[in-house]
């Protein structure tokens, strides 16, 4: 955008003035782009723990009813919120495993919920059966692997 062209008056006071006001514009400007800048970081704070109580409450809905519960958090709601890995379960041999949010092919406005009937046990699938999978909980790390003995 082309800056605003301001008539250069003809008298020096009418200069001095119009030098005035324009320098009090320009700073005027900076402090509005820093409160905007300001309030867009705490409104960005605001909607991460949002996203965190979000997260937090279908987990515990999760625990309490035993299934999928709609409405969930969308994907890109878990991410924001610190919770990037998904606990499943499948339904038919009982392994337990972590599914990376993040890494996922589904948009990430996808609910939660939505992936239980999408995600399968690859245990089963080299069976030639594809069970769905059972949620447990959104997580904020992976579950530490089991040592093998």
């Amino acid at each position: 955008m082309a800056p605003k062209h301001h008539p250069t008056p003809l008298s020096g006071g009418d200069r001095k003035a119009l030098a005035k006001e324009l320098g009090r514009s320009r700073a005027m400007t900076t402090i509005l782009a820093g409160q905007a800048a300001e309030a867009r970081a705490k409104g960005e704070a605001l909607i991460r723990q949002a996203d965190k109580l979000l997260c937090e409450a279908f987990n515990e809905r999760l625990w309490a009813d035993g299934g999928p519960i709609a409405p969930s958090p969308a994907i890109d709601q878990a991410l924001n919120g610190g919770y990037p890995w998904l606990e499943i379960e499948c339904s038919r041999c009982r392994t337990k495993r972590d599914v990376d949010l993040a890494a996922l092919r589904h948009p990430t406005t996808t609910a939660v919920h939505d992936l239980a009937s999408r995600l399968r046990c690859s245990k089963c699938a080299k069976a030639n059966r594809r069970p769905p999978a059972t949620l447990l909980q959104l997580a904020q790390r992976p579950r530490q692997a089991a040592p093998e003995t």
